[in-house]
């Protein structure tokens, strides 16, 4: 079969999207692999898919697939650049756009300058719900919250835990250049008390406006940058006495803005979206 696609970025972090709001593709997960193949398919991180929306009061459903193939709850980046597509092909001419996700509702708002605002929505902090089994484990106060001690090999990383619609782990680093992402990336992401799998983030805190952050994805492997990633990384620096409320996030892709007024309160993530290119690939019908 023959589909059309859109490439498209925020911040280094690329995307295939598909518009299946006329009709599902009824693609597999095999399929999703194809597309973000960077040799044989079209290259990504993610494959996002705009749906119809499923229900009264939301504009679309949001699908995220990662390059391994699997369906995830939330991509803060994906969804800045699902906001810019639909608006771009003319789908919506709303200013804010409420959208269904795995992880719940979201509204990404388009600015007048061209970036893109997403409400990522209060971050999750309740250990069962990240999924996060820490029962064995020794935690540590810092601030006003809790580090926790991860054996891994060759040593142990303490790290803060949360949700942002997906688990999210995030250790402080000294330098975020010399963070060996590769190697503890891995660790942590298959550490037993995380039963989903997490991303995990390498923060390194320039001053309390700023920080720098390397961010080693479930089914992708390290990113240029993370959405949801930075949103994890800010809520936890502030958590943990180290951040102000407005922080900016220097990725390896470019620049996020994230903004947090405390428990209750929404995470909230501004930064570009850009089409890269269109075009067209021919799928195996079986695959």
């Amino acid at each position: 079969m023959r589909i059309s696609f859109t490439k498209m970025q925020g911040a280094g972090n690329d995307f295939v999207v598909l518009d299946e709001t006329f009709g599902r593709l009824g693609l597999s997960a095999a399929h999703y692999r194809l597309l973000a193949d960077r040799h044989f398919g079209v290259g990504a991180d993610q494959i996002l898919t705009v749906r119809p929306a499923p229900g009264l009061g939301i504009d679309f459903e949001y699908v995220i697939h990662n390059a391994d193939g699997a369906e995830v709850e939330q991509c803060g980046n994906g969804a800045r650049c699902f906001a810019r597509f639909v608006r771009d092909q003319g789908l919506c001419d709303k200013e804010t756009i409420r959208v269904q996700t795995l992880a719940g509702v979201i509204e990404p708002r388009l600015l007048a300058d061209g970036r893109v605002t997403v409400d990522m929505g209060a971050p999750v902090f309740e250990l069962a719900d990240i999924p996060f089994d820490g029962s064995t484990l020794q935690q540590r106060t810092s601030g006003s919250w809790q580090l926790w001690p991860l054996e891994l090999e060759g040593g142990v990383a303490e790290a803060a835990v949360l949700s942002m619609g997906n688990p999210h782990a995030v250790l402080q680093v000294d330098d975020v250049d010399a963070a060996a992402v590769e190697v503890r990336g891995p660790q942590v992401q298959r550490h037993r008390a995380f039963s989903r799998g997490v991303n995990v983030g390498f923060m390194e805190v320039v001053d309390p406006g700023q920080i720098r952050l390397r961010v080693y994805e479930r089914g992708v492997g390290e990113t240029l940058a993370c959405g949801s990633g930075a949103c994890a990384a800010v809520v936890a620096g502030i958590r943990l006495g180290l951040l102000r409320d407005t922080v900016d996030v220097k990725t390896r892709g470019g620049k996020l803005t994230i903004a947090w007024a405390g428990p209750g309160a929404s995470v909230l993530m501004t930064g570009q979206a850009s089409t890269v290119f269109h075009g067209e690939i021919d799928l195996p019908d079986n695959l």
